[in-house]
């Protein structure tokens, strides 16, 4: 078997941000439509979803062009089948990350981010399909007492803590 390996480097609309997972069936791009619509009715989002079979084509929901858009080229660039693109504005992915994994069509999440991202993804000659990804940068050191308390203050902040 002849197996290459690829970086795909994800290139996402700045201010927002991108959940990337693996889905098994074509009803999934209306399913999380529904999942994100109804869990955080202010967020602004696009959801598409590929197709491994019959017309492979890359199905698309969401109620803002150009976040939908964006999830058509993130797919297009890892080129892999069963995959789906969320990305959000007016929402955080915590927001959403339960019900979505709760979505019976949902496999699996590779990764819920702004940061920078690259997919890993084998190629074979069937097709490509993701291994996994590299979310952001490498750790730089360890949190001194001052950057806990601005971790703290940050949750406390947007609203995560009390």
């Amino acid at each position: 078997m002849n197996v290459e390996i690829h970086d795909v480097k994800i290139e996402y609309p700045e201010g927002s941000n991108i959940i990337i997972g693996q889905t098994h069936f074509i009803k999934t791009a209306e399913d999380l439509y529904e999942v994100i619509a109804t869990t955080v009715p202010q967020a602004r989002f696009g959801v598409a979803f590929t197709e491994a079979s019959g017309p492979c084509l890359i199905r698309t929901e969401g109620n803002d062009d150009e976040l939908v858009q964006g999830c058509v080229q993130v797919l297009k660039a890892i080129g892999a089948g069963h995959v789906f693109c969320v990305l959000l504005r007016d929402a955080y992915p915590i927001n959403v990350l339960n019900q979505i994994k709760n979505c019976p069509e949902v496999c699996r999440i590779y990764c819920a981010t702004a940061n920078p991202l690259q997919v890993i993804v084998a190629s074979t000659l069937q097709g490509w399909g993701i291994l996994g990804v590299i979310d952001g940068l490498p750790p730089k050191g360890v949190e001194t007492d001052e950057d806990r308390q601005e971790r703290r203050d940050l949750l406390r902040r947007i609203g995560y803590k009390r």
